[in-house]
């Protein structure tokens, strides 16, 4: 019992505290109860379950925008944005082309492969606007034919609506498109094939292998890039056209001589197959019945044009209308290419001439002209019209001075301002020296050396090679002096008979030397030795030698030279002329001879 009282106070305890927590959870049960009423109710009232409920009430709880409330909102908000301002327009432009690039880099066939179906209409409407321009040019030509067949074509071009050269067009051609084939393009296997009926075939899917195996082999053995295709082929009157598209290509055989505009049929089929049937195309693995369904655009291209007219059509007056057209074309084009010809020859001409530069040229009322530069020096333009056999008149040019520095016009610049004698060889480097070579007078060697400065394109002048004519005639006036001989009899002063004339030459040729050696500058100084025979003793012949040199000396002083420049020397017999006969030799000793020295003398 004991015990059991003294359990109860913690027992009471417990049920204390148990109450105090009772009462605690009874009020969590009412809020929790509470809420859920109201969201039974709201769900009530908006017709939304409540677990729909609960996550809108945790969105607007959380202020995040969310990625698919913005993917609902984006193409209305586009949309309304684009109607404002072009702001948005801007904005993508960069990204737009930036994916666009990035498409091409990656794969170019992608964007190729989706534009085909598109540029190809497009192409095909702009040729067709200017086919049909050029048929009504030739309608209004061929309308004034006078051909009795022609009348009947303008019935025929207004009972059909169509132009009249269109209805020429179909009378003079004859053709049939017999088979039409649907190849693959990667793998080369037939996915379709069409024929006109009562035309005997061949197997179509080995007639598409043999096609494939002809456009490799052309590839193979040919310098053929991989982007090439076959267009076509011939053999004799059968013609097979082959029209290419991204993935699968179209191959027709065609008997005649079918017209260029039929490629605009097989190129608006392969257009619509590949638009239809693109996907198929692409994941093709053998199976082709998927194809069938290319079968009508196949068959439109089953074209057949025959010749209805009579063969016996009268086409003189179209015949000689066209030749005279034709004849007059030729004639004119004739005339035509032969000027344009003679012209450019002539540019030609013109651009090979030194001291010519062609700035521009035009053609305008059947005149030519010309604008550039020349050189005064230069060759005329009006000789090298002549040469190309052009109408002087019609050539109108215009040429402004100028100065070339072009070393053939230097030249003859340097030629026309130098004037040099024709003893002188001027010559040019690629440095700009001039380089004068041979001999020429004093006075102009000078002058050139101060006005070679003035003429354009020369930088140096180069004279070491080029040698005074005076001092040349110095070197000949010296050897003639050198040459000469005076001859005297047997151990006197006397002269022999006849050398008495020589004495006047020598005067003259002394006064020439020290003319043009005083002209020049040049020191110069002759020496007049005597000689004797070897008779007598050496005393007696240096005195004899000595007054024979002496002689010569007055005699010359006497003729008014200055004799100052001469210098008398006597040797005797020391040097006796060598000659094979011994009387000669003996003579000839007897003599005075003559030694004559320039100072000064360049190498």
């Amino acid at each position: 019992m004991s015990d059991s009282l003294n359990q109860r106070p913690k027992a009471s305890a417990e049920v204390t505290s148990s109450n105090n927590q009772s009462f605690d959870l009874s009020s969590s049960n009412k809020d929790k109860q509470l809420s859920d009423e109201l969201s039974t109710l709201r769900s009530l009232l908006f017709g939304i379950e409540p677990a729909e409920l609960n996550k809108i009430y945790e969105r607007l709880n959380n202020p995040q925008i969310q990625p698919e409330d913005i993917s609902r909102l984006l193409p209305e908000a586009v949309v309304l944005r684009s109607k404002q301002d072009k702001q948005l327009i801007e904005a993508i432009v960069s990204t737009v082309e930036q994916a666009i690039q990035a498409s091409v880099t990656q794969d170019e066939n992608v964007l190729s492969e989706a534009f085909f179906p598109i540029i190809g209409p497009a192409t095909r409407k702009a040729i067709s606007t200017a086919l049909e321009e050029m048929m009504q040019s030739l309608n209004q030509t061929l309308e004034h034919s006078l051909s009795p067949e022609s009348f009947k074509w303008r019935l025929e071009a207004r009972r059909t609506g169509k132009s009249f050269a269109e209805i020429v067009l179909l009378r003079t051609l004859l053709y049939r498109v017999e088979q039409v084939f649907l190849i693959h393009k990667k793998t080369g296997l037939l996915l379709q094939h069409v024929v006109v009926n009562q035309v005997t075939t061949q197997d179509p899917d080995l007639v598409s292998a043999m096609l494939t195996a002809i456009q490799d082999f052309a590839r193979d053995s040919f310098s053929v890039g991989k982007e090439d295709a076959l267009k076509s082929l011939r053999f004799g009157e059968l013609i097979i056209w082959v029209e290419e598209g991204p993935q699968a290509l179209l191959a027709s055989s065609i008997w005649g001589n079918p017209p260029q505009e039929l490629r605009l049929v097989f190129k608006e089929a392969v257009e619509k197959i590949h638009l239809k049937l693109g996907p198929e195309i692409n994941d093709f693995t053998g199976e082709t019945e998927p194809f069938k369904a290319s079968t009508p655009y196949l068959e439109a291209c089953l074209v057949t044009q025959s010749k209805s007219a009579s063969p016996k059509n009268n086409y003189t007056y179209a015949v000689a209308f066209l030749s005279t057209i034709a004849i007059a074309l030729g004639i004119w084009g004739f005339f035509a290419i032969r000027e344009h010809l003679r012209w450019q020859a002539y540019l030609q001409k013109l651009s090979s001439q030194p001291g010519i530069v062609v700035i521009n040229t035009k053609q305008r009322y059947d005149k030519h002209f010309i604008l550039g530069m020349r050189d005064p020096l230069a060759v005329d333009p009006n000789t090298l019209i002549q040469q190309t056999n052009l109408n002087p008149k019609k050539v109108i040019g215009q040429w402004l001075p100028y100065l070339s520095l072009e070393p053939q016009l230097t030249v003859k610049r340097v030629q026309k301002l130098l004037q040099p004698p024709k003893t002188v060889s001027l010559q040019i480097d690629n440095n700009g020296i001039l380089h004068a070579t041979g001999s020429a007078p004093r006075q102009w060697i000078l002058e050139t050396r101060k006005t070679w400065r003035f003429i354009p394109g020369i930088t140096q002048f180069q004279d070491k090679n080029l040698v005074e004519l005076e001092f040349l005639q110095l070197q000949s006036y010296k050897q003639q002096i050198e040459e000469k001989r005076l001859f005297f009899s047997r151990g006197s002063t006397d002269f022999i008979s006849g050398e008495t004339g020589k004495l006047h030459v020598l005067v003259l040729l002394i006064q020439k030397f020290f003319a043009t050696a005083k002209y020049l500058g040049k020191d110069v100084q002759i020496q007049i030795i005597g000689h004797t025979d070897i008779e007598g003793t050496e005393q007696q012949n240096m005195l004899l030698s000595q007054a024979r040199a002496q002689k010569i000396l007055s005699y010359l002083k006497s003729q008014g030279i200055n004799t100052s420049k001469f210098k008398v020397l006597g040797i005797g017999s020391s040097i006796p002329l060598q000659l094979k006969s011994i009387p000669e030799a003996e003579t000839a000793s007897r003599r005075v001879s003559f030694e004559v020295f320039i100072a000064n003398i360049p190498n």
